[in-house]
């Protein structure tokens, strides 16, 4: 299980690394001078940062076979997830928007974004795939340190 943990999370990572360069590339960053993007830029490198440690922590705990690195890794993945769920809530807002939107951002020429968020660039079926895989990399996460199934 924790195999099937790692490859969850490394699945759920390219796919934040993905929607993480979109919104650089998009102007993100610059956008928080205008509050253009609704994505605060300490909360995407704050949930960046720790799932990335978590990561991290979760592989040495596939070498060592430490218990306790499991449940670092766990306690780890819980302000993640909280993250990602602040984030997916702010989300929502900007997809929807989306299509009202589409006839300014079709105007707008290239590298003029003209007020768009860099996160309504987000592929909804990326969008949706990293958030089931976390959901998933935390369940087994989880019942790995429980020691469930073994490891």
């Amino acid at each position: 299980m924790d195999v099937a943990a790692l490859i969850t999370w490394v699945i759920t990572a390219l796919g934040g690394f993905y929607m993480l360069g979109t919104w650089i590339q998009r102007g993100g960053i610059r956008q928080q001078q205008t509050g253009t993007s609704r994505l605060p830029a300490p909360v995407v490198f704050g949930h960046f940062a720790l799932a990335a440690i978590g990561l991290v922590v979760w592989i040495i705990y596939i070498v060592a076979d430490k218990g306790a690195l499991a449940w670092t890794s766990f306690g780890l993945l819980l302000p993640v997830a909280l993250l990602g769920f602040v984030m997916l809530a702010r989300w929502i807002p900007v997809h929807r928007d989306r299509a009202t939107a589409g006839a300014a951002a079709a105007a707008a020429g290239p590298g003029d974004e003209g007020g768009v968020p860099a996160e309504r660039h987000f592929p909804v079926p990326v969008v949706l795939a990293h958030g089931l895989l976390a959901v998933a990399t935390l369940v087994l996460v989880l019942l790995t340190a429980l020691g469930v199934g073994g490891s």
